[in-house]
């Protein structure tokens, strides 16, 4: 049995995969006890090997297991992730709680290029949680709500803070909340577009990251790239990147 924990900026996902088949999963919460975290998942399991991914990657080392600990880059996990997922993908759109990744794949699965947004909230799972705020709902529940807006606003600032500025001052001004939260969303989306073009989007897309568990981004993607354009979104989106650590120990084991 192999392990891969992916300890991210919002939640911390553990997965134990034994020949590609998932055996136990779960997922806590990162905190501020990122550490106390990793414990309180790896409690209890004995992996032949784990690999560590994601923003706290390097503290699982200082833990003090039985078993041997490596780590990999948030972008090969996700990779490896999503072509073990869907093994026809050529693109993959990682939006986490920090940071947005795009990778461009070989048909091998290799990664042929990347672009990462790591320096700001924009375009983030951060941004959208941040703006949620605003409208006084949760970030689970942000997506839906803004599914009941048709006729959004143009938000120019993808800056976390004035974007928060101008959706109140849209409110201000009489426009709808469902359709400022739509267009809080659109410029999500339109940012994360301009990414994946520039790695050179290629279909099928594997759609992957907590954000992924977003009903108003996948459906604006969706809509921005066309029907005729395949979007894959696995059943547990935010599991990629740990069951892509898992697949390297399985290979590091091997090798």
């Amino acid at each position: 049995m192999f392990g891969g924990i992916d300890i991210g900026s919002r939640s911390t996902e553990l997965v134990l995969q034994q020949d590609g088949v998932v055996v136990h999963r779960a997922q806590l919460p990162t905190t501020f006890s990122p550490l106390e975290q990793c414990k309180k998942l790896l409690e209890g399991h004995s992996p032949e090997y784990l690999v560590a991914t994601g923003y706290g990657r390097e503290l699982v080392k200082t833990l003090e297991l039985s078993y041997p600990v490596d780590t990999i880059t948030e972008i090969k996990a996700h990779a490896l992730g999503a072509h073990a997922l869907f093994p026809e993908a050529r693109t993959v759109l990682d939006i986490g709680g920090q940071d947005t990744k795009a990778i461009s794949l070989h048909s091998n699965g290799g990664i042929l290029r990347f672009e990462m947004n790591d320096r700001c909230a924009a375009g983030t799972g951060k941004f959208l949680e941040y703006t949620a705020n605003v409208f006084q709902l949760s970030i689970e529940d942000f997506g839906n709500y803004a599914l009941c807006g048709d006729n959004p606003p143009l938000i120019n600032s993808m800056c976390t803070v004035f974007a928060e500025t101008e959706a109140t001052s849209l409110m201000a001004q009489g426009a709808q909340p469902e359709d400022i939260a739509l267009a809080l969303h659109t410029s999500v989306v339109r940012r994360t577009s301009t990414m994946l073009k520039r790695v050179g989007l290629e279909f099928p897309l594997v759609f992957s990251g907590g954000v992924a568990n977003n009903a108003c981004i996948r459906r604006l993607l969706q809509e921005e790239f066309g029907e005729q354009n395949t979007i894959f979104v696995a059943d547990e989106p935010d599991m990629c990147g740990a069951f892509g650590a898992s697949l390297w120990a399985e290979k590091r084991c091997a090798g």
